[in-house]
């Protein structure tokens, strides 16, 4: 008796595809196996999320020496072209940082520290004074009863005792921040010595992931994307210390209070580009309006000048090398990466940002120009 022939419907392969919705059916009529595995599930992306919570200073750590390495690159590499080896070129960049962060410690950090104190003692009495000076009496009474109210509202907030302890909190909290940030400090640095000693070699061994047609062209986005990010590093830090240096030197040429602390808090703001010059152009003015309504106006008006200068003249030939970007794409970078990690993730998120706009213009985008029809 002869079996019968096979049919297309008996093929093995449509046979499995057959079988794939009935086990699946037959999985979720018994809810004690499925329910078995979501819990499985659900607990394996817990104890995942928990690793990665456990190991994300670590991680942090890893990814600031990254990009400082990345940062400290486009230095090195132009003392290698003056015929410097590399290892000697990396210490000479980390002998004069060194120098720089000894000479911060020793006479940048103290003033800062004393400045901090006599700007927490200055509020009650300058908002105490502004009554009593001569520019308040030439403002409208409507105008002084309003600002009575919104004074005497914030003396109060500043007077409570909430307020205070709050305010030594922050203090407690920053300085068990500053001695956490230099024991840290130590560990940033050797893994940026060792990331920028193997930056050639870790990038090489990157390209040999890549099929051999395609290494060119991976060789050239990812030495792109390096230089753009050690350029936006690098120009931003250096932007930032031109405006600190900048904001000090006004301060003492106008002779308004606390330069030192104005400049760091300038150094901390303007690292986010475009928009906080502009933050801190209120924020100088207000705090200058304090000692002085005439002083508030020059300074003003020159870091404004500054501003322009630094936006046609600096930026362009600092920032050269960076891919552009949007400023509304900034501005969110920014929010995004101060959430996540503060200051040090608003000076990541640009470069970040930057790198995959770059992959988008350079991969995504001529890959989509091919798609000229519909099943092209």
């Amino acid at each position: 008796m002869t079996e019968p022939s096979e049919t297309p419907h008996d093929a093995p392969g449509l046979r499995v595809r057959r079988r794939g919705p009935l086990a699946v059916q037959a999985l979720f009529q018994r809810p004690l196996v499925s329910g078995f595995l979501a819990t499985v599930g659900v607990l394996g992306a817990l104890l995942l999320g928990s690793a990665f919570m456990s190991i994300g200073t670590i991680l942090l750590y890893i990814v600031l020496a990254m990009f400082l390495a990345l940062g400290l690159d486009p230095i090195v590499r132009m003392l290698e072209r003056k015929r410097i080896k590399r290892p000697l070129a990396i210490l000479i960049v980390f002998g004069c940082f060194a120098v720089l962060f000894v000479l911060f410690l020793v006479w940048v950090l103290p003033p800062i520290l004393s400045q901090i104190s006599q700007f927490i003692h200055a509020i009650p009495l300058a908002l105490a004074a502004v009554d009593q000076s001569a520019w308040y009496a030439q403002l409208p009474s409507d105008m002084q009863t309003a600002l009575s109210g919104a004074l005497d509202g914030l003396a109060e907030w500043i007077a409570s005792p909430s307020t205070h302890a709050a305010i030594g909190v922050g203090i407690l909290a920053a300085g068990v921040g500053f001695v956490a940030a230099i024991s840290a400090s130590f560990i940033v640095v050797a893994l940026t010595l060792y990331f920028l000693a193997s930056l050639d070699a870790t990038k090489k061994a990157f390209y040999l992931l890549a099929p051999a047609h395609s290494r060119p062209k991976l060789e050239e986005l990812t030495e792109r994307i390096t230089a753009s990010v050690g350029s936006a590093l690098l120009g931003s830090v250096t932007l930032s210390a031109l405006n600190a240096g900048t904001v000090f030197l006004l301060h003492l040429a106008i002779g308004l209070p606390f330069p030192a602390l104005m400049a760091v808090i300038a150094f901390v703001i303007t690292l986010v580009p475009l928009f906080g010059s502009v933050i801190f152009l209120v924020i100088g003015t207000g705090v200058a309006l304090f000692s002085s309504p005439m002083q508030a106006l020059i300074f003003a008006i020159a870091y404004l000048v500054y501003i322009q200068v630094e936006s046609y003249v600096l930026s362009p030939r600092i920032m050269n090398r960076a891919v552009s970007i949007p400023a509304a794409l900034v501005l969110i970078a920014a929010m995004v990466g101060g959430a996540l990690g503060g200051v040090i993730g608003v000076l990541v998120a640009l470069p970040v940002t930057a790198s995959i706009l770059l992959i988008i213009r350079e991969i995504v985008v001529p890959r989509q120009d091919l798609k000229i029809t519909p099943d092209g």
